[in-house]
């Protein structure tokens, strides 16, 4: 069953009184007050599309205390408090030495009161302005990735995101191993989906049948010499995600703008492509960079080959490869949905500014940014629906949206049609079916309408568009709405690099929620800071 839940505080900011704030979030299946979600009889996991709607209302305000106790002065014009659209109410609390939490209500306090999301922070911390909307690309610092101090109660089992400030960050057990089981569904099931999708990359629906037989292709396939073999979307996943990680670290320092960080880490994957090795004279290269297995070419395109060329930043105003619409881009993003302490329009907004760095069409990069958004969703809990829905409605105040926002209202509506096979994808699809707003509608319409992983995997990939794109994208929908546990044991024990692809997804879940844990403006963990280089 859907379990969204909506949740509304409100109240008025007066020269005494505490700052207003709406939220909107997902709980998850069997939490309290919330239906069980509908569980598959394949896998055990809940049933991707489900139905059903709890609503609730919080009548609790987001504060921040300052040293006297009283709530901070109203959040700068224009920005919300904590607790804003996309942040589950009722959330445990860190207090001021001085001062008592508010009740019931998303509050983080300091000696001197901490900005509310979205305010004005630190100058030093405080990420640029977007060049194409004005807003900040990434939260104020202590907010990106690292939800507010204080962990979610009740239906949601999510931390608030959204606030600023430097108090520490509090993640029930559960909520963390929760967060990590999401994390590594949704970066293995984009490996396995690419690995499922790579040996019938470029063969049309016909192809792929009279080389696997009537039913197409069931099981992983040899491909570039070896079973399970991954191409150069799960490679750019993984190096999106040693960006995000390190652009956290780096934050410490005062220096705090993610997309530059995302793009050095795309140059070091470029340099995988034209190198023989790892060089070990690079310590600055980080863990990654030295894993031999990533030197492999495996079918990049020609927008990444060339987009990552130089060190050239690209912006919404100057972006590269212009006329590139294909869904590279898009399957390299989901890592942007992982930081579940970001709003999901700047989540949208990062994964864009990112993906023109290599492909400049609009299709391509909102693309990449409705995914990511998805993606961000579904790590919080929310449904698959509900998480279309919410990038539906980011993506209708972005230029050139409409190619994107068809192809997904085509993928909802499908779902109560036809039954599913290959013929009802196919007519997904648009022109030559491997635009990457054609892909997309693919991955989520097997996702919604999936019995289980593997069902939906082969659908994705046994059609006559982007079989890699596509499986890539499917896998990680399904990743994370599910965990880790949904995903096929046979299919994880063959895949290429599995080993990595997990101790990157541990290491950015806890960095997500035991960041301050490791490195600080008063604390360095050496161990960690040699793994993820500040320079």
């Amino acid at each position: 069953m859907d379990t969204t839940a909506t949740a509304s505080a409100v109240g008025a900011a007066s020269a005494a009184g505490a700052p207003t704030a709406t939220a909107s979030a997902a709980s998850p299946a069997g939490a309290a007050g919330a239906p069980a979600a509908a569980t598959s009889t394949t896998t055990g996991a809940p049933a991707a599309g489900a139905t059903g709607t709890v609503s609730a209302t919080a009548t609790g305000v987001a504060a921040t205390t300052s040293a006297a106790g009283a709530p901070a002065a109203a959040n700068v014009a224009g920005t919300q408090a904590a607790g804003a659209t996309g942040v589950p109410a009722g959330v445990a609390t860190t207090a001021s030495a001085a001062g008592a939490p508010a009740t019931g209500a998303a509050a983080a306090s300091t000696a001197a009161g901490v900005p509310a999301a979205g305010a004005a922070g630190p100058a030093t911390t405080a990420g640029p302005a977007s060049t194409a909307t004005g807003a900040a690309s990434a939260p104020a610092a202590g907010a990106a990735g690292a939800p507010v101090a204080g962990r979610t109660a009740g239906a949601a089992g999510r931390p608030a995101a959204g606030a600023g400030g430097s108090a520490l960050v509090l993640w029930g057990r559960a909520e963390q191993q929760d967060f990590r089981s999401r994390v590594r569904g949704a970066l293995l099931g984009s490996a396995i989906g690419d690995a499922l999708g790579a040996p019938v990359a470029g063969l049309s629906l016909n192809g792929i049948r009279e080389t696997h037989g009537p039913r197409g292709l069931t099981e992983l396939a040899p491909a570039y010499g070896r079973l399970g073999a991954v191409t150069a979307a799960t490679q750019l996943t993984l190096f999106t995600v040693d960006g995000l990680i390190r652009a956290h670290v780096r934050r410490d320092t005062g220096t705090w703008h993610p997309p530059t960080d995302v793009h050095r880490a795309y140059l070091r994957w470029a340099a995988t492509q034209r190198d023989w090795g790892p060089d070990e004279r690079r310590a600055d290269n980080g863990w990654l960079a030295r894993e031999e297995w990533l030197y492999a070419r495996r079918g990049p395109g020609r927008p990444c080959l060339t987009g990552f060329a130089d060190d050239t930043l690209a912006t919404l105003d100057q972006p590269k490869n212009p006329t590139a619409r294909d869904a590279a881009a898009a399957a390299r993003s989901a890592p942007f949905g992982l930081l579940v302490g970001w709003e999901p329009a700047l989540v949208l907004q990062l994964a864009v500014e990112c993906a023109v760095q290599s492909h400049g069409h609009p299709t391509a990069y909102l693309s990449a940014g409705a995914f990511a958004v998805i993606v961000h969703g579904l790590t919080r809990g929310e449904s698959l629906d509900a998480a279309v829905r919410r990038a539906l409605g980011l993506l209708g105040a972005r230029p050139g949206h409409q190619p994107v926002t068809d192809a997904l209202l085509r993928a909802a509506s499908a779902v109560t049609g036809a039954a599913p096979g290959p013929e009802t994808v196919a007519s997904l699809t648009s022109g030559d079916g491997r635009g990457a707003e054609d892909a997309l509608a693919v991955a989520v319409y097997c996702a919604l309408v999936a019995e289980d992983v593997p069902h939906g995997l082969r659908l994705a990939v046994n059609q006559g568009g982007d079989s890699t794109a596509t499986g890539a994208l499917c896998g990680a929908l399904l990743g994370a709405l599910h965990g880790e546990t949904a995903l096929p044991p046979a299919w994880l024990t063959a895949l290429e690099g599995r080993a990595a692809v997990l101790e990157l997804a541990d290491d950015l879940a806890l960095e997500m929620t035991q960041g301050p844990a490791l490195h600080g403006p008063a604390l360095v963990t050496p161990a960690w800071l040699a793994r993820y280089p500040r320079g």
